[in-house]
């Protein structure tokens, strides 16, 4: 069980019950007395407003008002947001854009500095444009949900990525390549990479990518990706 999962369990534990002993909790989710501690001390950082009730009869209560002020988001899932916004802008059916941007800087905000600098860079590599009206998107499938995560270590390690590619023609490759950039035409999306066995860049659809995978060998220096005019940074995009 990961940090954050416990966490969250240590909080529903607590406005399920009321009151709750450090050792009913820790038998609650699986964990140390010591570990428990440390998640309530990092819940009250969040934010949450926990007593603690010495004695017989006590233990730690959670304030029935008390909700979290800051952050939990990973770096992927705040990037997963900004990108379904810049993509629904690019379609121009962004109907409350002014809300979704004054809400998801309040969400960038809220984050650690450590993450901001990470999702920065993860929004450096990220391209918006037109899609050309000859384009065929008859076939356009789902995008595997795995993706976004081998992305975002590929992207800030500057790590290979393996993965497996289906053509137009329905030919299947398995492919070891250096992510550079994303680009989204919508409704297309892009990893736009360099292909070192083809010594240039592939533009590879994202929904006929399948069992992405980081490589763990040598990382591999960002490169210029050349894009035509129509296509640009979603940091220009005007808010």
């Amino acid at each position: 069980m990961t940090s954050r999962i416990r966490q969250d369990a240590i909080v529903r534990s607590l406005r399920r019950t009321g009151t709750a002993t450090v050792a009913d909790l820790a038998e609650a989710v699986g964990a140390s007395r010591r570990t428990v501690l440390r998640d309530i001390g990092a819940l009250r950082d969040m934010g949450f407003v926990i007593h603690s009730e010495p004695g017989r009869g006590g233990g730690l209560q959670l304030d029935p008002q008390s909700v979290q002020t800051t952050a939990r988001l990973s770096v992927a899932e705040v990037f997963a947001l900004l990108i379904s916004v810049a993509s629904m802008r690019a379609a121009g059916i962004l109907p409350f854009s002014s809300l979704a941007d004054a809400g998801l800087s309040k969400v960038e905000q809220a984050l650690p500095p450590d993450k901001l600098r990470d999702l920065r860079r993860f929004l450096d590599c990220l391209y918006v444009g037109p899609l050309s009206p000859l384009v065929d998107i008859s076939d356009l499938g789902p995008i595997d949900p795995a993706l976004l995560p081998a992305f975002e270590t590929a992207f800030l390690q500057r790590r290979q990525l393996r993965l497996r590619y289906r053509d137009a023609k329905g030919a299947v490759t398995n492919r070891i390549v250096e992510p550079q950039a994303m680009l989204i035409l919508p409704p297309l999306w892009y990893l736009v990479a360099w292909d070192p066995a083809r010594q240039a860049f592939r533009h590879f659809r994202m929904d006929r990518i399948s069992k992405p995978a980081i490589d763990e060998g040598a990382t591999f220096r960002r490169r210029h990706v050349p894009f035509e005019d129509h296509v640009r940074p979603v940091r220009d995009l005007s808010r």
